[in-house]
């Protein structure tokens, strides 16, 4: 982003009488809302969150910031050393810049939300149509209502495509942000049980993730799981074109002949039947996002082969089925950024799958937000781990105990183990102390337990 404050501050409507005019034609070369991270040239947004931004000016001039966004009710401090616009309330400013600037470049916009496999697919997208054209995707889990904006924002002048990731939490999120930035393209990867404590049933879920659709252009493309009948429903009160995934043979792209090998899995699909394709993933869960992937990657008229060659080494964001070297030479599976049953059941059948000279660990922390059916959810994952292939469980979590104790009657008390959220150095250091060259260790959990600290702990450093 390369803005001048006048134009900054033309777009969000701020007052700008406390400065003089002549620093209007001062360049701003991005923005920040974390004055410990930002750069020389950049804009200062102070948000309001458990601390609030306009506390942290002085640092974020000593940084470098060009100018600031104000509230309007902080006049009384306003800055004097830098340019502060002045508006009722900086994160809808915030919010109304990114949509300016949206419109400025005018990328083509993909737009994507699930209850798993959103950042995968993201990733998968991004590779695909970074073969043939200039592409910005989001950053890490910048998925909200501040880091939609950010990402925006991070545009370079040239971008020909705009891949972002849209999280909810509650019901008006993703109405918000796809309204915020009016995709060509709406995806819904999957629909599942992440977040149920708010919104009670999975049918509610569904309706919560068809909002991305609401801001979609009329000329615009659904696509979404064609074998999820929560979405097959929803989806003929949608005008706009639709194409689905899947694996049946009425969904417009389906694969066929999947195999899983130790760090990666292969498959075919009906458009291209005489081609395999490769994703350095595990897991048949994440063809379905390949999938979905390929499907944006043909209405923009990428060639197979060049799909084919992206989805074979894509960038994929940290902790997301990722395979890593244990300090021991023991192999990791990182997948700690988020967790719900049917993700956590994915990951384990797969991981039980994988080839192993030693033995399978699997460590599984709290799946939260599941509300009152959370316990019974975490046992459930028992009928996933079968004892002839995973040799040792270290459970994390005050819910995880449920599954504790459903376990109890199939392994033996050393090859079972339970920690309170508390305990993450015991862990590390338990695991640490059985872990052989040969073992294979697998990690799960929703990032609020923060089990990317074991994992990091276990990692053999360069």
């Amino acid at each position: 982003m390369k803005m001048t404050i006048g134009e900054i501050a033309s777009a969000i409507n701020a007052k700008t009488d406390n400065f003089p005019n002549s620093s209007l034609k001062q360049d701003v070369e991005g923005v920040c809302f974390d004055s410990r991270k930002l750069e020389p040239g950049q804009l200062f947004i102070p948000l309001a969150g458990e601390h609030d931004g306009h506390d942290y000016i002085d640092s974020a001039i000593h940084n470098g910031a060009v100018a600031t966004l104000w509230a309007a009710d902080k006049a009384n401090r306003l800055p004097l050393s830098i340019p502060a616009l002045v508006v009722d309330d900086p994160l809808t400013a915030f919010q109304t810049l990114s949509r300016y600037y949206l419109t400025k470049i005018n990328p083509r916009v993909i737009a994507i939300t699930g209850s798993n496999g959103k950042t995968t697919t993201k990733d998968m997208i991004a590779a695909i149509l970074s073969s043939t054209f200039h592409v910005t995707k989001t950053h890490d889990n910048f998925n909200n209502e501040i880091g939609v904006p950010y990402t925006i924002l991070q545009m370079e002048s040239n971008t020909e495509f705009l891949v972002v990731e849209m999280g909810m939490d509650r019901p008006g999120q993703l109405d918000f942000l796809s309204k915020l930035v009016q995709p060509d393209v709406a995806i819904i990867t999957m629909i599942g049980e992440a977040h149920i404590e708010f919104f009670g049933t999975r049918a509610k879920i569904a309706d919560a993730k068809m909002e991305i659709t609401h801001g979609l252009k009329s000329d615009g493309l659904f696509i979404y799981d064609g074998d999820e009948p929560l979405l097959v429903e929803r989806a003929k009160a949608v005008s706009t074109a639709q194409s689905t995934f899947g694996r049946q043979p009425n969904d417009d792209i389906y694969a066929t002949e999947t195999q899983d090998s130790q760090y990666s899995t292969s498959f075919k699909v009906n458009l291209w039947p005489d081609m395999t394709f490769e994703i350095p993933m595990i897991g048949d869960y994440n063809v379905n996002n390949a999938l979905s992937a390929m499907a944006v990657g043909r209405v923009f008229q990428i060639h197979p082969s060049m799909i084919q060659k992206s989805l074979t080494k894509f960038d994929l964001t940290k902790n997301r089925t990722q395979w890593l070297v244990g300090k021991a030479g023991e192999k990791i599976l990182s997948d700690v950024y988020n967790s719900n049953p049917t993700a956590a059941k994915e990951v384990l059948t797969a991981f039980q799958e994988t080839p192993t000279k030693g033995r399978r660990v699997a460590v599984l922390g709290d799946m939260l937000e599941l509300g009152s059916q959370s316990k019974q959810m975490h046992a459930s994952l028992a009928s996933s781990i079968d004892p002839s292939q995973i040799a040792m469980v270290y459970l994390v979590g005050d819910d995880m105990a449920a599954l504790y104790d459903r376990l109890k009657p199939v392994f033996a008390p050393e090859n079972l183990h339970h920690y309170s959220a508390d305990q993450l150095d015991k862990l590390t250091a338990d695991l640490t102390a059985q872990l052989t060259a040969d073992d294979e260790v697998m990690l799960k959990a929703s990032h609020g337990l923060h089990l990317e600290n074991v994992v990091d702990g276990l990692v053999k450093k360069e």
